[in-house]
């Protein structure tokens, strides 16, 4: 009797191929599921106690917890009010992807959450500057965010080479 072993990405054909041949002889198949789940933590967030992680990278896909503007190891926000934080905040949110195996070209959908939403034009001409083809997005306002935060966003963003895919 034999043994196989499928890879993920095996294209619906060679799998309807290869479970006919099973059939036909009888062989045991073993599929491995090689979407791990991995919890990461940027550097310099290991002493703050937060309670999540900084990003989760499941296959090719990297999930970005929200980020506010703070400035990096510290739960101090950045001056500036809506434009100081929201330039913050997506400078934190490249830096976690380029740590991660990604960037700010391989987001592929934003959510923003605002603590006033007479901001959305003053957040939007900061936000328009990071992104050179603009991802998805949602946005909404919220009754209060982390540290009195004016701006929060959360991102999802691909990661290795585009012939992985």
């Amino acid at each position: 009797m034999h043994n196989y072993e499928l890879l993920p990405g095996l294209t619906m054909k060679r799998l309807a191929l290869l479970l006919a041949v099973t059939i036909a002889c009888g062989c045991e198949v073993h599929v491995h599921d090689e979407t791990d789940v991995e919890y990461l933590q940027a550097p310099g967030t290991e002493d703050l106690n937060l309670p999540f992680s900084s990003a989760v990278r499941v296959g090719n896909t990297l999930y970005l917890s929200g980020n506010i503007g703070n400035i990096p190891g510290t739960m101090d926000l950045a001056e500036g009010g809506i434009q100081g934080e929201t330039r913050q905040t997506m400078e934190n949110i490249s830096r976690t992807l380029e740590t991660f195996g990604s960037s700010m070209d391989r987001v592929v959908k934003c959510t923003v959450f605002l603590a006033d939403m007479a901001e959305w034009g003053a957040m939007n001409e900061v936000y328009r500057r990071f992104f050179e083809n603009p991802p998805a997005r949602s946005a909404l306002g919220a009754s209060g965010l982390a540290l009195d935060a004016r701006v929060e966003i959360e991102c999802i963003a691909v990661t290795g080479d585009d012939e992985e895919s």
